[in-house]
């Protein structure tokens, strides 16, 4: 199994079971084909976002979890779905939450993990260490 680095809050506001949950993820990039419908585990980056754009409601503390302060580890199982460039196939999901000018992929089936895994992150998509992936099968198994 792949998984993908985002900076936080992002990768928060994926995770987070919130009234405006962060279905979209922004990249330069086009989403490969090979990773359309396949579950990725998603890592949080050691380094914060510097500079988040966030939607008004981020302002609201308690609309959102903890999880924003946790760095360098895997948060949770994720399927992207689709990719489509900004303003092309744009929905409700990309009003709160897309870039302009950017790739947005369509972010399904988030599954996070009760603990975080720690995990050092790359660019790309990238391959995490054996026993980082027992450690997350292990706990995505509980919660299945």
């Amino acid at each position: 199994m792949r998984a993908i680095t985002i900076r936080q809050p992002y990768a928060d506001a994926i995770v987070q079971s919130s009234p405006m949950p962060k279905r979209i993820e922004n990249r330069s990039w086009p989403l490969p084909a090979r990773y359309v419908g396949v579950p990725v585990l998603l890592h949080s980056a050691a380094a914060p976002e510097r500079h988040p754009i966030l939607p008004d409601a981020w302002a609201i503390p308690t609309l959102y979890g903890d999880r924003a302060d946790q760095l360098g580890a895997i948060l949770a199982r994720v399927t992207f779905t689709g990719c489509h460039m900004a303003g092309d196939g744009c929905d409700e999901r990309c009003a709160d939450w897309g870039h302009r000018q950017v790739f947005h992929w369509d972010i399904a089936n988030v599954t996070p993990l009760p603990s975080p895994v720690p995990a050092k992150g790359q660019q790309q998509f990238w391959a995490p260490a054996a026993d980082v992936l027992a450690s997350v099968q292990q706990q995505i198994e509980a919660v299945a």
